[in-house]
């Protein structure tokens, strides 16, 4: 799929709605004590300020005048306790909105990730990680500063706009429609960008996406880079994707930037127009303008335009946001594909009979993976499934832990279909072990203890014993304390699979999968693995997966699949009798040997 690279441009599957900000609205409702708390308190502080315009005209036209040097001490001392108010009303809003703002990131946040953690693999197979990551750390963070002060100061600012002009209105109605002319050019210039300027972040959250899906992508490859001397490709490649960012960036600031000039340019022409005009309606003799109320009115004039330029702002973080909005919203509306059907109950202990029914399974609708499957693994049987790479070998034992939904057909656990009970009964039961042996940060202890929290340090230890990797964690600098790497980086291959075999078999499971599960471990520690998985699955129902077609040789059935079709099985003499597909696949492992090396090998086994 095309958003399943970093080099192509994600797009929207919905377009944005209004909607959305009521949606967000949603998180900042639990919070609205808080919110009109901060507004009453800056509506305070407002009220105050626009006092000292007045204030001034008095000591203009009476108190300076009447030379009254006491009342401009006490106005002086009022100025004072007013900004010191201010002052203080502000520290309390800063704290308020602060909390506020990281309080409603935190639960955004906490949406996408829940989300996120029951998301079927289809979701992470069709986009790089990276692409995921920067929806959960960076767009959220953008919303920060929006949540934090701009919505406390848009409604403020509207407050404080509205006081404003009824000062302006109460002292002057002629300079205050002077004023309010220049807000239509205003209104013009941004509906004419409004388009634009979101379009604009879109593509720059594009870039930033498959930039950020490069770095992820490049750092989990970085052995493989070093190994094959591909830093200065990686660098170009880099660069490429950084500076068609920084490209997107700029041209979406570009339009960001636009309203403070227009706004401070209006402002100054209707400023100069206001002293002109006022000057000259003052030397007319028009009474209802003074000095002082020309100089009161040139004071309201900066407060008047600055919440408009604060509203601009808002404006234009607003469209900011819109377009990272929309990717979060549109992670938090993706659907759980994989999930509990209504009235789904709970998954019975499980003995450990499984069974397929004419299973049909696709990716996709131009892709058939599975075409039909019919088998029966009756309690405490081990069934092999063999068969050439893409096959649909990992794609059978990944439904059965209800990983992917099947097209049609059924899938039946001691005769009770998956479907119909609740996904965490029925994965709790399994022991899972796939291919990619995941290690999370954290002790050798705890990462084995993922698949079961409430075992013991024993039972651990056990588990460790049966799968043979005590002996390699006892000459870790800590044992069981040894802290490791996020993906066991520390650790070899080999380790790393001996970890999680003994993760899967700590859950106790009725039934144990296990892909490739020994695909990494070598062949004297496969030994002694085989010894100890004997007793393991003895009365479990066990799913292998091998590499080695000698370690499987002793399953009660072999399946081998091709075309997403079982074309034969049986065990292993039978299939071998049959000198069919098995035959023809076991031979070919071991062309390079003799008959009795041949003898040598399967007896080791």
């Amino acid at each position: 799929m095309a958003r399943n690279k970093y080099d192509i441009d994600e797009s929207l599957e919905t377009e944005f709605s209004f909607e959305q900000l009521k949606r967000l609205g949603t998180y900042i409702k639990p919070h609205r004590k808080e919110m009109i708390i901060t507004i009453l308190i800056m509506m305070l502080s407002s009220a105050l300020g626009m006092l000292t315009p007045i204030i001034l005209k008095n000591i203009m036209d009476d108190y300076i005048p009447n030379k009254n040097i006491r009342g401009v001490v006490f106005i002086s001392i009022a100025l004072l306790i007013i900004n010191l108010v201010i002052v203080i009303n502000l520290r309390i809003k800063i704290s308020i909105t602060t909390k506020l703002g990281q309080s409603i990131i935190h639960e955004i946040r906490s949406d996408i990730f829940n989300h996120l953690q029951e998301l079927p693999f289809s979701y992470y197979d069709d986009r790089p990680h990276g692409k995921i990551q920067v929806r959960v750390v960076n767009y959220v963070n953008s919303l920060s500063d929006l949540l934090s002060n701009g919505i406390v100061n848009t409604i403020t600012d509207l407050f404080s706009l509205i006081f404003i002009v009824a000062f302006m209105l109460f002292l002057n109605i002629r300079l205050t429609l002077i004023c309010l002319c220049g807000l239509p050019l205003l209104m013009i210039l941004i509906f004419v960008i409004k388009k634009r300027q979101r379009v604009a972040w879109q593509i720059s959250s594009n870039k930033s996406s498959n930039l950020n899906a490069y770095i992820a992508e490049s750092i989990n490859g970085i052995r493989v880079t070093q190994s094959f001397v591909r830093e200065r490709e990686n660098i170009e490649i880099f660069n490429n994707l950084s500076s068609n960012y920084s490209s997107a960036w700029m041209n979406a600031v570009k339009y960001n930037f636009l309203l403070w000039p227009a706004i401070d340019n209006i402002s100054t022409l209707t400023t100069a127009a206001i002293y002109v005009l006022g000057v000259a309606w003052i030397d007319q003799g028009i009474s209802s303008i003074t000095v002082g109320v020309l100089i009161a009115f040139t004071g309201y004039i900066g407060r008047f335009w600055a919440p408009i330029n604060t509203l601009a702002s808002f404006y234009n973080s607003l469209l900011t946001a819109i377009s990272y909005l929309e990717r979060i919203f549109e992670t938090i509306d993706e659907p759980v594909l994989v999930k509990d059907i209504e009235g789904a109950t709970t998954m019975p202990d499980i003995k450990g009979k499984v069974e397929f029914k004419d299973v049909t399974f696709s990716y996709d609708e131009d892709a058939m993976i599975l075409n039909g499957i019919d088998f029966t693994a009756n309690v405490g049987e081990s069934y092999a499934i063999v068969g050439p790479t893409g096959a649909g070998k990992s794609t059978i034992i990944n439904l059965i832990s209800r990983f992917y939904n099947i097209d049609s057909g059924q899938i039946l656990i001691d005769g009770v279909d998956i479907n119909t009970v609740t996904i965490k009964s029925l994965r709790k039961q399994m022991g899972v072990m796939l291919q990619d042996s995941f290690i999370f940060s954290g002790t050798i202890m705890d990462n084995i203890r993922y698949g079961n929290r409430e075992a013991s340090n024993e039972e651990v230890i056990r588990a460790a014993k049966t799968v043979c990797a005590h002996d390699f964690i006892m000459g870790l600098e800590n044992g069981y304390d040894t802290e490791v790497n996020e993906r066991g980086s520390r650790l070899s291959a080999g380790q790393r699979q001996l970890i999680s075999f003994a993760r899967a078999l700590l859950a106790d499971p009725k039934i144990l999968i296990l892909d490739e599960a020994t695909s990494s471990i070598d062949t004297e520690t496969e030994i002694l693995l085989q010894e100890g998985l004997a007793k393991l699955l003895k009365n479990r129902t066990s799913f292998i997966i091998a590499h080695r077609l000698s370690t499987i040789k002793n399953s009660s059935c072999i399946m081998y699949i091709d075309g997403g079709q079982i074309m034969e099985m049986g065990t292993h003499d039978e299939l071998m009798a049959k000198k069919g597909y098995y035959h023809e696949l076991y031979m070919s492992q071991y062309s390079f040997l003799n008959d009795d090396e041949i003898k040598v090998e399967e007896s080791i086994f």
